[in-house]
């Protein structure tokens, strides 16, 4: 694969400099259709939410909008890039376990049209803002379900103990919270949301989870008569990093959330009017490739290494989470394999390996090194450690190239010193 969108790796690289980010837009066009075309049902309205935590800016935004899915936003940063992209903020979903009274009087005054409430005292703070004004805003509260996807630990987001929602055992906190926007003019308390992690490769997970939030629903509206209407599943679907992933097809999962829905919808007499899912990561991540100019090369007794422009700073995920990914050389994909490579960045960290070993051809000083699979939480998980400055992000698509977010200069990266 020398090529990307008929333009050479290498081509890009001497264009843009490297790092450089790049994404395949027709890639990211065939699964936000596979996912609008394939979450259809004829019994349940559905709707697509982009989580833009995955990758985030205004291209991206105004391509979302596009294929007429929702946002999903976390914080004032993701909801200003949305509104400043021109996105209809009454299709957003502000997620979040610590909305600050700044983040939440902003999306009121943006006309944010649903705001995800994580926990009691969120509650209680967006009644205090919205308490005699002309604010109008669905609420969706967010419950843990307790279901455990066999991810790493640092994203799995459902078990007992996480940071997120309210547990479903707490059935009273949770019908006090729904009361509260119940009696409350300016709001109107829609639906129930989970998220159970991410890189989730068992479809079996989301067929448990819309058991599960279906059969609560069903016993909140019984018991303590809260009317849940709609049901968030979010998101997790899994991408392609290595051949040791195997991730579920669009078609089936989609398939198997829905099948299961409609079954369930039917032994609680229809209660389940709208059912959501939040992709992030499986629609942009294997769009994305990250592209590295290889600096020196060093001999160990144990490793060989080769050095590249950028590391940990533009993709944490190794260092933070194990995450493995493939990569080859530009121009040089057919040659035999010379020797298992160890692929280390340029911070200052013992910890900044992008590949700890990979079988490639012999690696020589200036070669440009594609990283596969970088389109989710690369960029936006990316620092300013070391002082490096963020990378451009380009969109190339039929031979032409675009870029979408700028590379950083030094003076932008002082830009806000005293």
């Amino acid at each position: 694969m020398s090529e990307i969108a008929n333009i050479s790796f290498k081509a890009l690289a001497e264009k843009y400099g490297t790092p450089l980010v790049v994404y395949d837009e027709e890639k990211l066009r065939e699964r936000l259709q596979a996912f609008t075309e394939n979450f259809k049902s004829d019994s349940v309205k559905t709707d697509v939410i982009y989580a833009s935590k995955a990758f985030s800016c205004k291209a991206m935004i105004q391509l979302i909008q596009e294929y007429g899915c929702c946002l999903d936003v976390v914080s004032g940063g993701e909801l200003y890039t949305a509104y400043k992209a021109g996105f209809d903020c009454s299709k957003i979903f502000f997620h979040g376990n610590n909305k600050t009274p700044a983040e939440i009087r902003m999306a009121l005054e943006l006309g944010v049209g649903t705001i995800v409430i994580d926990n009691v005292m969120e509650a209680e703070e967006l009644l205090r803002q919205i308490e005699g004004t002309d604010y109008q805003i669905r609420v969706f509260l967010r419950v843990n379900p307790g279901i455990e996807a066999h991810t790493h630990q640092y994203i799995v987001t459902a078990h007992v103990d996480s940071k997120f929602g309210i547990s479903m055992l707490d059935e009273k906190e949770i019908a006090y919270v729904t009361d509260l926007f119940e009696g409350c003019d300016n709001t109107s308390f829609a639906g129930i949301h989970a998220h159970i992690g991410s890189q989730i490769f068992d479809g079996q997970a989301y067929v448990e989870l819309v058991r599960k939030m279906f059969a609560f629903a069903a016993k909140m509206k019984k018991e303590y008569g809260v009317n849940i209407d709609s049901v968030n599943l979010g998101g997790g679907f899994a991408a392609y990093y290595t051949n040791a992933d195997h991730p579920i097809p669009v078609d089936e999962v989609c398939a198997a959330i829905l099948r299961t829905a409609e079954e369930e919808n039917v032994k609680i007499n229809h209660q389940i009017k709208r059912v959501c899912i939040e992709p992030g990561r499986s629609i942009v991540a294997e769009a994305g490739y990250n592209l590295y100019r290889v600096g020196y090369i060093k001999k160990t007794p144990n490793r060989l290494y080769a050095f590249v422009d950028g590391g940990m700073s533009d993709n944490i995920r190794p260092a933070l989470y194990q995450a493995e990914y493939d990569a080859f050389i530009a121009g040089r994909e057919d040659e035999e394999k010379h020797a298992d490579y160890t692929i280390a960045g340029k911070c200052c960290e013992s910890g900044d390996i992008l590949i700890q070993s990979i079988a490639l051809p012999e690696v020589h000083t200036g070669d440009i090194l594609v990283m596969r699979t970088t389109g989710a939480y690369g960029y936006s998980m990316a620092s300013h450690y070391n002082k490096l400055p963020l990378p451009a992000v380009v969109f190339v698509k039929d031979g032409e190239d675009r870029v979408v977010i700028e590379r950083e200069s030094y003076d932008h990266l002082i830009s806000l010193e005293k």
